[in-house]
């Protein structure tokens, strides 16, 4: 039962609670995110970390009108239950329910679309300087977490805005600081003193009189400062956060409401750029996702009484994932080039293992995927094999150090592409959808998807036999269970496979789209169409000998990839039809179409855009139908 939530139905209401009101509704809010992940998945702990949090931000300020833009978006649960969205909200991250990131579309208290971190000083600068431009006066909040601050933007930002001096609230939610009892005690009563708009005004007008009194060639405002900065140094962080021009607050308890609710409508009054420092702790009242919130962090469902997941993939084949980490530690048992570097993510890229193997060989740069590629490139240049293993979507990050400071100087690096095609419930700014129309037309880079899982651990032992840039790509999940070779081989680059032989046209399929073809074509055999599949295995170069022979044999050829079509897969095989002159074949290229691809789960997600056997074979169908 939440009686007090289920009265909000926007933040205006919150207005009217009393303190205990409040910290009733914190409670209540919780249960509903518990429960709601308990059944759908979804990045539980960050976001229960953050509701003290959220409910004083809503309290104090006026959203929409006042913007708040939250950072990833992991936190945001709790702001989209008080922001009318209470009752849908259990149908986070389902197929047509609301997006488990905060998203402009769906609501207008959603400042600005997320998912990738790091972004949102910039994106909050940008709001209040249009507000600027327009003459308006509403306020402007970035929340970032700690973790979030390791990347680059989040100081580009903080440096652009503290040069510009604009009214803006940036609030660090550090959840992994600890800080003892008396020191957070100091800390708190600098907050309060620092926070207090009578303060303010006495040192604006102090600034004016010590300007010119002399103390041994410095004057006094000098000597003031000086004193000022000691004194924080010792007891908070705030040095850094002043030399970008913001006035640092903090660190405060971020789960004490009313020192919340006291120190954001002090600083509401200000008219400057006010960092505040909010120490949370991630995970709060969940026992399970408090004692590890990094299982918490992204989780599937779970048993709420137990905080045990349902055990997916448990008994069955090895993931993806899992078979890189273990191919990598056998590589890098024989060779001590070999090193491996993730972006925050050893577990979830399967490094968790080589972490522990090869601790000095193992580099987390934190969420910095720019900084990562190339660190990557620098080893690579003094002699070192480094992989870096990444998320698809997150190297879009660094395509500018993919393009300069790798495949221009042609280093053997190999980028181990983890969650290529779609992912499921955490939606289009997680997909993997545009990796090889982003990386095809790179000089120097040889490109990669395996079909299962056992070709998967050929493929890095080739990556780390090529004397260049190397990208492999492989989906989420599980392999099919095939049995796995022992001894690791080194394939023929540019070279694919013919898998069936067909007289009636020939379907040319790229990593996880090369079962459901073989399904697709036993399908149409049993309509008396015969039909021939490629495994491509390489994306660039290509098996040009095999497939110009089967589209000049079959006259109808059918491309299918998990990845957009613009500039992918199937394009490249045009680009060589083209290149060679070959006329009179009917293609088609299968893929994802020219637009963000929502929400949903893997095999619902493949079936809607004919991406599984039943949609292969129907293209197929339609393809002969208009070559006749």
């Amino acid at each position: 039962m939440t009686p007090l939530l289920d009265q909000i139905n926007g933040p205006e209401e919150l207005k009217q609670l009393s303190l205990p009101d409040l910290t009733q509704l914190a409670e209540e809010i919780r249960e509903l995110i518990i429960a709601t992940c308990a059944a759908n998945g979804g990045h539980l702990a960050p976001s229960l970390g953050v509701v003290e949090l959220t409910i004083a931000l809503h309290r104090v300020f006026d959203s929409p009108t006042d913007r708040i833009v939250w950072d990833v978006g992991h936190q945001a649960y709790a702001h989209k239950i008080l922001t009318g969205r209470r009752d849908r909200f259990p149908t986070l991250r389902t197929s047509g329910g609301i997006s488990g990131f905060p998203k402009r579309a769906e609501s207008p208290h959603d400042a600005f679309d997320v998912g990738h971190s790091s972004t949102s000083i910039s994106a909050a600068l940008g709001l209040a300087a249009a507000r600027d431009l327009k003459q308006s006066h509403n306020k402007v909040v970035a929340v970032i977490g700690d973790g979030s601050m390791t990347g680059g933007i989040a100081y580009e930002g903080l440096n652009q805005a503290g040069h510009l001096g604009k009214d803006l609230l940036v609030i660090l939610n550090d959840n992994e600081m600890s800080i003892a009892e008396n020191v957070g005690a100091l800390s708190n009563f600098l907050s309060r003193t620092m926070a207090s708009e009578f303060v303010h005004k006495i040192r604006r007008e102090l600034h004016g009189f010590l300007k010119g009194v002399d103390v041994g060639g410095l004057n006094m405002l000098q000597v003031a400062r000086r004193a000022e900065e000691s004194l924080k140094g010792l007891f908070t962080p705030g040095m850094l956060f002043e030399a970008f021009g913001f006035e640092y607050i903090g660190p405060i308890d971020g789960h004490n409401t009313e020192m919340l609710l006291e120190t954001l409508e002090k600083v509401k009054r200000l008219d400057q750029a006010v960092l505040i420092h909010v120490l949370t702790k991630k995970g709060k009242g969940y026992l399970p996702a408090e004692q590890n919130p990094s299982q918490f962090h992204g989780i599937g469902p779970f048993d709420r009484t137990t905080g045990k997941t349902g055990a997916k993939g448990k008994g069955g084949p090895t993931s993806y994932t899992a078979l890189v980490g273990k191919t990598l530690l056998r590589l890098a048992a024989d060779d001590e080039r070999i090193v491996a570097i993730t972006a925050a993510m050893p577990d979830g890229t399967g490094l968790s293992g080589f972490a522990k193997e090869y601790p000095i060989r193992f580099f987390d740069v934190g969420i910095a995927e720019q900084h990562g590629v190339t660190f990557a490139a620098g080893l690579a240049a003094a002699g070192m094999k480094p992989v870096f293993a990444v998320y698809s979507t997150f190297l879009q990050r660094a395509y500018d150090q993919v393009c300069h400071d790798v495949c221009l100087q042609n280093l053997p690096v190999v980028f181990a592409l983890d969650r290529a095609g779609v992912v499921g419930s955490d939606g289009p700014t997680h997909h993997g959808l545009f990796d090889l129309s982003y990386l095809r037309h790179l000089p120097n880079m040889t490109i990669m998807a395996p079909k299962d899982e056992n070709e998967l651990q050929h493929m890095i032992a080739t990556a780390f036999s090529l004397d260049g840039p190397v990208a492999l790509r492989y989906p989420r999940g599980n392999g099919y269970g095939v049995p796995l070779d022992q001894t690791l081989a080194t394939l023929p680059v540019g070279k694919g496979e013919l898998l069936r032989q067909g007289r009636d046209g020939v379907i040319i399929a790229v990593g996880s789209m090369v079962r459901p073809a073989l399904d697709a074509s036993a399908l149409l055999a049993t309509e008396g169409v015969e039909v021939g599949v490629v495994n491509a295995r390489f994306i660039k170069p290509l098996d040009r000998e095999l497939i110009l022979s089967q589209a000049r044999g079959c006259r109808t050829l059918l491309t299918v990839e998990e990845n957009a079509v613009q500039g992918g897969f199937g394009s490249a095989i045009l680009e060589l039809l083209e290149e060679e002159e070959v006329t009179g074949v009917a293609i088609r290229c299968l893929g994802f179409p020219d637009q963000y691809v929502e929400q949903g789960e893997q095999p619902e997600l493949r079936s809607a855009h004919g991406l599984d056997a039943a949609g292969i074979a129907a293209a197929f169908r339609v393809l002969v139908e208009r070559n006749r």
